[in-house]
């Protein structure tokens, strides 16, 4: 199975311990799905952690495994076609790394943007929850 995440379920992971994000996390530590990943994610993932809001609330050595994880561990696509269907065009690029990747879910929760998707080409678009219950 292969996945990409957005950055809101990564940090949410760190920041909550419990909970599905982090349940999400463990999976693919657990090697349940292939992450995928481009310098964008890479690039978001280390600017949202550094931002003063985030920073705070978790420890940086966690924030530090968790970039270093997703660089070392996930699948990076080098290529992403262009895609403009997002309500918020920063996310544009999750839709064309799933695209890219050929995933199976896009893991988010933008409840207001990507969730309202529902699919983007062949990648169903779910929550952390929705996802975690695959499992269950």
């Amino acid at each position: 199975m292969r996945v990409a995440i957005d950055i809101n379920i990564l940090v949410s992971a760190l920041i909550a311990s419990t909970g599905q994000p982090a349940a999400v996390i463990e999976m693919w530590l657990d090697g349940k799905f292939t992450l995928l990943t481009c310098a964008t994610h890479v690039n978001e993932l280390r600017s949202t952690l550094h931002k003063p809001r985030i920073a705070h609330l978790i420890e940086p050595h966690r924030a530090g495994r968790l970039v270093n994880q997703v660089r070392k561990l996930a699948e990076d696509i080098d290529f992403l076609p262009r895609v403009e269907r997002s309500s918020d065009p920063d996310d544009d690029y999750l839709l064309a790394l799933s695209e890219a990747g050929n995933a199976d879910y896009l893991v988010t929760g933008d409840k207001n943007g990507l969730l309202d998707l529902d699919t983007h080409k062949g990648t169903r678009i779910i929550s952390a929850r929705d996802f975690a219950a695959l499992f269950a």
